[in-house]
Order: structure tokens, then C-alpha cells, then sequence
């Protein structure tokens, strides 16, 4: 799974042709959410809520990018860093 970015220590990553919703997988040690990239909910797994409040700042000003790596992934292509 491709590591597409690294904010405040959590690895942001994406699986090649993953389940939908559109989402990206946000990982610090032990922990992992998933965070869809439509409403930046949390679809599963949890992160210490001040590294999840910053992913999702993050996850706002990058949408367009984290969409565009979603297609990318899931067309079998090594997705850009951001």
C-alpha cells in the first residue's frame, strides 16, 4: 500500500483497487482510521482525536488530490504524493 503522504507522524496511504467508499487509510503505530474522502467521516478505526483533528484539516485542503489518487489506485497506477 503506497504511502502518499506523512502529516504530523501519521502515514496516509491508499490500497490498490480497495472497497468503495472512496477513502484513504491514515496509520500511527498500533492505530489506523479510515476516512472517506467525500465527508471526511470516519468509516472505521479511530487515531488520538488531536492527530485525527489535524489528518482531517489536512484531508480538507488536499480533497481534490486524495480523489484524483483514489481514481489513480484504482486504476492500478502508483498514486502522486501530496
Amino acid at each position: 500500500m503506497p504511502t502518499i503522504a506523512i502529516v504530523d507522524g501519521v502515514r496516509i496511504m491508499m490500497f490498490y483497487n480497495d472497497h468503495n467508499p472512496p477513502h484513504f487509510h491514515a496509520r500511527l503505530g498500533g492505530d489506523e482510521a479510515l476516512v472517506a474522502i467525500g465527508n471526511l467521516s470516519v468509516v472505521r478505526g479511530s487515531l488520538p482525536q488531536a492527530k485525527l483533528s489535524h489528518i482531517l484539516a489536512w484531508a480538507r485542503d488536499h480533497r481534490d488530490a486524495l480523489a484524483l489518487n483514489w481514481i489513480r489506485c484504482q486504476n492500478n497506477e502508483e498514486p502522486q504524493g501530496i
